[in-house]
């Protein structure tokens, strides 16, 4: 490709690379309007996060594979325009149940186009300095695209309608679409790469059972029956899906991706560092809007800081040094800095600090993060062989949104349990009731973001031990043709 089209065709990609990431986050400030329109109970509108969530994340290893069998282009564009239409179905939802199953079908197609997005710019960069490049704008998309979705999710929920915060993702759709039409080129096809059904039932199933899992566990308690029976239950499927690929003739994900220590690391660096951010994200927006009073636009605005943060750390620090330093002296550094960040914010009362606690600790997790998730990225696809590449994306994909979903779910659990006892241990008669459930409030969130705090550091140990690449992963020459197997394929 001709060095103009695949610089607009990294465009593409992170375009619809930020919509999908974005998604997660934009209809958060947009829920309370929704709810109310809908006539949701609270029980039930932690389905509007929850359905795209339990798609996406479940269905990821399923939609790695389709794109080696399809074709990375062709899945890549059918993703977008499947995306859209779900879009448009949840913007013209008439009832809850309608817009939930929209939810669920966008994730659907997210599942389809996040690893044909990062396998296509895998295939597209070859050259070690563009790639390196390439790398640091799309991992600054991913970092970013979370504040973003927050922003634009105020924007319009303020001055348009919650209903926007779906609409807004067919115009991005379309022009994706036309770009990928005319951008990118024809995906190979694997012959070889077959339909490993019992892989894609017991994976599918328990990544489907784990998210799930995760995600009543705040409502419900860990204690309860159905979550234990849940998580439970998601590990022994996983469990069988992982022995099952070491038999399969063509697996689901070949041993390869993760027997590779370098992509092992990469996913659980991933993983832990999603699990700090997605909580982090969620604690922040309540405190702003719970406990500071800031309106949704004036929220939005406030997340700014940790935007800039990711996009420095990932296209001017990790993308500048991933060819001169062996990637865990950016990966542990950045983690570290992000720790410290939570550090700062765990520090925060009732009263207003946002520009002495909240501004620098947005920075400093933004750069950090921004480093180590665009290192990260690069080692989990970089040397993987082309055949493969859409399952190594999926599984990065996969590790960041189960990330996403324990943090959530784990973190959101420890908050509402210490402000329940911060409650109990200080009311009493004469209590100013409001005044102490802010303090709770707060109080809960602290205790969260330390356990956070602890994931990255945890993240940061990990990266220090079992990544000990020297440099960064040469792409993977092409794949010799393959003879087309005389089994018909399942």
């Amino acid at each position: 490709m001709a060095d103009t089209r695949r610089w607009w065709a990294l465009v593409v990609i992170a375009l619809a690379q930020l919509m999908v990431v974005l998604d997660m986050t934009i209809v958060n400030i947009a829920l309370p309007s929704a709810q109310r329109a809908l006539d949701m109970s609270d029980g039930n509108r932690q389905w509007v996060i929850t359905a795209y969530t339990l798609a996406f994340g479940g269905l990821l290893l399923l939609g790695g594979r389709v794109a080696d069998l399809a074709g990375r282009k062709n899945t890549f564009m059918i993703g977008l325009i499947g995306f859209a239409a779900a879009s448009a179905l949840g913007g013209a939802a008439a009832s809850a149940g309608m817009l939930f199953g929209a939810r669920a079908l966008q994730g659907v197609f997210a599942a389809l186009l996040a690893p044909s997005a990062l396998s296509l710019l895998a295939t597209t960069f070859t050259d070690p300095k563009e790639r390196g490049k390439a790398f640091g704008i799309f991992g600054a998309i991913i970092g970013a695209g979370a504040a973003i979705g927050l922003l634009a999710g105020g924007f319009l929920t303020q001055y348009l309608d919650w209903r926007w915060c779906l609409y807004v993702n067919v115009p991005i759709a379309l022009v994706a679409f036309a770009g990928a039409w005319v951008l990118l080129v024809p995906g190979e096809r694997h012959p070889d790469a077959r339909f490993d059904v019992p892989g894609a039932v017991l994976g599918c199933g328990g990544m489907l059972a784990l998210v799930y899992g995760f995600s009543e566990a705040e409502s419900r308690g860990w204690r309860d029956g159905l979550v234990l029976g849940l998580l439970f239950g998601g590990l022994a499927l996983l469990g069988l899906f992982g022995l099952w690929q070491t038999r399969a003739r063509v697996p689901l994900l070949p041993m390869t991706v993760v027997k590779d220590r370098q992509r092992v690391g990469a996913f659980l660096t991933v993983l832990l560092v999603t699990v700090g951010m997605f909580g982090v994200f969620l604690f922040l927006t309540y405190y702003m809007q719970g406990v500071l009073g800031y309106s949704p636009v004036r929220t939005g605005v406030a997340y700014l800081p940790i935007t800039v943060g990711m996009v420095t750390g990932s296209t001017q620090v990790a993308a500048r040094l991933l060819n001169r330093v062996p990637p865990r002296l950016l990966i542990v550094p950045g983690l570290l800095l992000a720790a410290a960040a939570l550090a700062l914010i765990a520090q925060v009362g009732v009263e207003p600090a946002y520009a002495s606690h909240i501004l620098p600790g947005m920075l400093m997790l933004g750069l950090g993060m921004g480093t180590a998730m665009m290192t990260s990225v690069s080692l989990a696809t970089g040397s993987v062989a082309p055949r493969d590449s859409g399952a190594a994306s999926a599984t990065f994909n996969t590790a960041q949104q189960v990330g996403g979903s324990i943090g959530t779910a784990l973190l959101n659990t420890i908050a509402a349990s210490v402000t329940t006892r911060y409650v109990t241990a200080h009311g009493g008669p004469g209590t100013d009731r409001r005044l102490l459930g802010a303090q709770a409030t707060v109080h809960g969130f602290n205790v969260a973001t330390w356990w956070a705090m602890g994931a990255l550091l945890m993240g940061a140990l990990i990266a220090g031990t079992v990544i000990d690449a020297p440099h960064a992963p040469v792409p993977h020459p092409a794949d010799e043709p393959v003879p087309q197997p005389v089994e018909s394929a399942l």
